[in-house]
C-alpha cells in the first residue's frame, strides 16, 4: 500500500512538473490530466487500502484472542471438573 502512495506522488509531481516547466508549447493537457488523475488516484486508493489492512488485521488478532481465551476457559473448566472428581472419591 505504501509503494501506491509513493507511486501516485511521482506520477502527480511529474505532471504538475511537466505542466509547469513545458509553456505549452505542444498541447499535452490530457497528458498532463492523466498523469495527475493516476496520481492522485493511486493516493487515494493506497490509503484507503492502508486503512482497511490494517482494520483486518486487527480484527483477525480479537478474533485469534478471543479463540485463545476460549481455548483456556475450556481447559479451566475440565481442571476443575477433575479436582471435583477427585475430591469426591
Amino acid at each position: 500500500m505504501k509503494s501506491l502512495v509513493v507511486i501516485g506522488i511521482i506520477l502527480l509531481g511529474l505532471g504538475a512538473l511537466l505542466f509547469y516547466l513545458n509553456d505549452m508549447a505542444i498541447d499535452l493537457r490530457v497528458i498532463y490530466g492523466a498523469l495527475s488523475g493516476i496520481g492522485i488516484g493511486l493516493i487515494i486508493g493506497g490509503l484507503v487500502g492502508y486503512v482497511s489492512k490494517g482494520n483486518a488485521v486487527k480484527e483477525a488478532h480479537l478474533r485469534q484472542e478471543f479463540k485463545q481465551l476460549q481455548k483456556e476457559k475450556a481447559e479451566l473448566e475440565k481442571q476443575r471438573l477433575e479436582s471435583a472428581n477427585n475430591g469426591n472419591l
